[in-house]
């Protein structure tokens, strides 16, 4: 259902407070002035710059906003509506005497079918108006929208591509407001005389980080930089490739040691699919004012749907999530509000989004976090075994120039991350690798009953991320290596 199919409906229920989120005002205002002229029905527009405007003819003496809003029942007619948008109005709601007026013009708008419609980029409803409003947003441009974008960008011949390379593009473009595509589009036309998805990528990025909610990564990683997870890497890849619409993939939690290779993972995942990864920083979702926090995760799971398909990654949940629980004692219940927006969503959201979660204590974490539904499955991802090992270090010795042949420190109970750490102190400190690794500490030693602690509650209640199955942790096995496949990379 469109934007204007929605507010038409509103409108016929009569819900004459209307609240739009939007931070496209001049398409929406186009939207619902097409809507108005189809029905004949009476609109005027009051921003602080123009004044009142109706039918694009300013009026004399309404610099004011109260004028604006007392003027509204003028411009009610028999058997017909009439709108009044108010641009960016939530600035001018602190005002009690403002507050009033307009909350007895939405209450008399009843009889006489006169609506209230606030344009804004954020909800801030005061508390006497809250009951008086609906909210509706108006949403992000869909693929057919932006590739009239930029059909109508590019309108010289080869500046358009076509087929897989045209797909391509609309999905680096997912995401953006209608404003932002054309720039974007237009700046890959200044720079390479077409329409690339490289450069819209490079725009795209900066936006997102600009809105502080979410980033864009855009890193080289592949399933080749790292040995083994070949379980894992079998499950994503093939529930990615899959083409059922009717069982769409949800996403993975993965838990395991620190360093054991999760986050790369997570970040290959998206090269080797060929979509974008989003990060998202559940920490930097808390807000300071009331309210906040809950417009910014609905905001930042509004970008994330409507930039699908991509990967959304969420790197140590637990430290995020860990407080849910006790909310209501410690930051009234802000934190709860915003667990229960995010299990919400992972439940329920129907775009092509595939999340993984990592996590290194599973203790920490609210156990209806990881209940089925919400994720394809739960992997656990445990040390690498001496033939794991084997594999990892070539990886590392080739990205630190180091000679291949060079004889390999003892590294029982090392994780990737410490493999790695012993290349680039080697590299770094032009040191042997056997005394490179004396500055090297394992995770497994400085943390062992952690380690154990999460080995032993993942043996059955896992699956395997190197092979197929539930993971199992055997009787006789030491707090140091298992016997697994290979893996490699820093977490």
């Amino acid at each position: 259902m469109t934007f204007t199919d929605k507010l038409r409906e509103y409108i016929a229920a009569c819900f004459t407070g209307i609240w739009v989120q939007s931070h496209e005002h001049p398409d929406a205002l186009i939207e619902i002035a097409r809507m108005c002229k189809d029905r004949n029905w009476s609109l005027a527009v009051w921003d602080i710059d123009k004044g009142l405007q109706a039918h694009g003819q300013p009026a004399a003496g309404t610099p004011d906003p109260l004028a604006a809003i007392r003027s509204l029942p003028a411009m009610a007619k028999a058997d017909s509506s009439a709108l009044l948008v108010l641009p960016n109005f939530h600035r001018f709601l602190q005002s009690a005497e403002i507050a009033q007026a307009l909350a007895h013009q939405i209450q008399e708008g009843k009889n006489a079918r006169t609506f209230i419609v606030v344009l804004s980029p954020v909800v801030q409803i005061p508390t006497e108006l809250e009951k008086l409003f609906v909210v509706l947003d108006h949403d992000l441009p869909d693929r057919p929208q932006l590739e009239q974008i930029a059909r109508g960008i590019a309108t010289e011949k080869d500046e358009l591509p076509g087929g897989q390379d045209l797909v391509h593009l609309i999905d680096a473009a997912a995401g953006l407001t209608r404003y932002e595509a054309e720039g974007a589009f237009s700046l890959s036309l200044v720079r390479e005389g077409r329409l690339t998805p490289k450069n819209v990528w490079e725009l795209k990025s900066g936006m997102l980080k600009k809105s502080g909610l979410l980033t864009l990564h855009r890193g080289g990683e592949t399933f080749a930089d790292l040995g083994g997870l070949e379980a894992i890497k079998g499950f994503c890849t093939r529930a990615l490739g899959a083409n059922n619409l009717k069982a769409r993939p949800r996403g993975v939690l993965l838990l395991g040691v620190p360093g054991s290779g999760k986050s790369a993972l997570c970040k290959a995942l998206g090269n080797e699919t060929g979509r974008p990864t989003l990060v998202l920083d559940i920490g930097a979702l808390m807000g300071s004012l009331v309210g906040a926090t809950e417009h910014n995760i609905r905001q930042a799971l509004r970008i994330i749907d409507a930039m699908a398909p991509a990967v959304l990654f969420v790197d140590e949940c637990e430290k995020a999530l860990s407080g849910a629980a006790s909310s209501g004692q410690t930051d009234s219940g802000v934190g709860a509000r915003l667990f229960g927006t995010l299990l919400q969503w992972l439940a329920d959201h129907t775009s092509d989004v595939f999340v993984v979660m990592t996590a290194n204590d599973i203790s920490r974490l609210p156990p209806e976090l990881s209940r089925a539904e919400r994720f394809d499955g739960v992997f656990f991802i445990d040390l690498p075994s001496s033939a794991e090992k084997a594999r990892i270090w070539p990886i590392h010795l080739a990205r630190y120039g180091l000679d291949p042949a060079t004889p390999r420190p003892s590294d029982r109970d090392w994780t990737g991350a410490e493999i790695a750490s012993c290349c680039r102190l080697a590299a770094l400190l032009d040191l042997p690798l056997a005394q490179a690794a004396k500055n090297v500490v394992p995770v497994a030693i400085t943390a062992a009953e952690s380690v154990q602690r999460l080995r032993s509650w993942a043996s059955g209640r896992c699956l395997d991320a190197s092979r197929p199955g539930i993971y199992r942790q055997e009787a006789d096995m030491p707090t140091a290596t298992p016997r697994r496949v290979a893996r490699s990379s820093a977490n």
